[in-house]
């Protein structure tokens, strides 16, 4: 039952920051995120600016928003034509043009990221890794340098793992799951999909990794 709460809750959590206001997806931008009391934003320009290609164009990531919870933080780089109003426990995430293809494609990303970072600082994010195969388990363990690593017997002679990143915390209610909790939902999922990625699920036994309630159909072994 607890492993079963536990997925549930991660798959909940992954569709959290999508808005059911809107009533069309590409007015997901306008929709306002709402917020607590005890939620702090500041807001800053960036002193070295970001530019990442998108297409024929490219997007200037220079303003810097940092969102502060009971938590913990998250910094966000937005690009320079959003902008980030607050009024009360209100956040609406605009546009400088939003006739524009270009920052209409992102307004509704920066919303979900603004959200998103919300969410982690108030009540966090989670993910979880679920191991399937003959003795493969996993735990969380303290090396001499004091450092936290995920260790995995994932079917090979030696333990594999990698050092738990600042920021996130990981835990093994059982020695096939391994729960992963955080403020940032990015980096969160980035340090789970590295851990997946070790072994992800083949497609004949179904041994390896599953994340966040993964599933997959197997393949019929051919017989020469």
């Amino acid at each position: 039952m607890f492993v079963n709460r536990v997925i549930f809750r991660s798959q909940r959590q992954a569709f959290r920051s999508f808005s059911t206001t809107a009533i069309v997806k590409s007015h997901i931008g306008s929709s306002p995120v709402f917020i607590s009391n005890d939620v702090q934003l500041q807001e800053d320009t960036m002193l070295i600016p970001r530019v990442i290609p998108k297409g024929a164009k490219s997007i200037k990531l220079s303003r810097l928003l940092t969102v502060k919870g009971p938590k913990g933080a998250v910094n966000l780089e937005l690009p320079d034509f959003v902008t980030i109003d607050r009024k009360d426990t209100k956040i609406n995430v605009n546009v400088a043009n939003p006739g524009s293809k270009l920052q209409k494609s992102l307004w509704g990303t920066s919303r979900s990221l603004v959200n998103n970072a919300v969410v982690g600082v108030t009540e966090g994010h989670m993910s979880v890794l679920r191991f399937k195969g003959t003795g493969y388990r996993v735990l969380v363990k303290k090396e001499d340098d004091g450092k936290e690593w995920v260790k995995m017997k994932i079917g090979k002679c030696d333990m594999q793992g990698l050092p738990i990143p600042r920021g996130i915390k990981c835990s093994t209610p059982t020695s096939t799951l391994l729960v992963l909790e955080g403020c940032n939902k990015q980096s969160l999922n980035q340090f789970a999909g590295r851990l997946r990625n070790m072994h992800p699920p083949e497609p004949y036994k179904g041994k390896g990794i599953y994340m966040n309630g993964e599933t997959i159909k197997l393949k019929a072994r051919k017989v020469k």
